[in-house]
């Protein structure tokens, strides 16, 4: 009967175990493209209609560092590697803003 009583609490409550969280697949078919232009970095950002983010890259993600993020080749190739991902994902047409 001891036995029985530490079984059941050994398998209830507690703290929830803590970890990488599950990448759900989105069926997206368009969408809108926000480009973040600063002095330092470009980030593109590709979300679907309501907002939330589908994708994104960043000139230093890419592979980019120091003075050469803020160039307009960096900021093509950070929009490219955005669309890579969202194209994965199905999208279909996007929105530039």
């Amino acid at each position: 009967m001891a036995t029985e009583k530490r079984s059941a609490a050994a398998g209830s409550g507690g703290k929830p175990k803590a970890g990488k969280k599950r990448r759900t697949s989105m069926n997206v078919t368009s969408g809108v493209a926000h480009v973040l232009a600063t002095f330092n970095n470009t980030i593109v950002s590709i979300t679907d209609v309501q907002g939330n983010v589908v994708a994104w890259s960043s000139a230093g993600q890419v592979g980019f560092s120091g003075s050469r993020k803020s160039t307009a080749f960096a900021a093509q190739l950070a929009a490219e590697a955005a669309a890579r991902k969202v194209m994965e994902a199905g999208m279909k047409e996007v929105r530039v803003t």
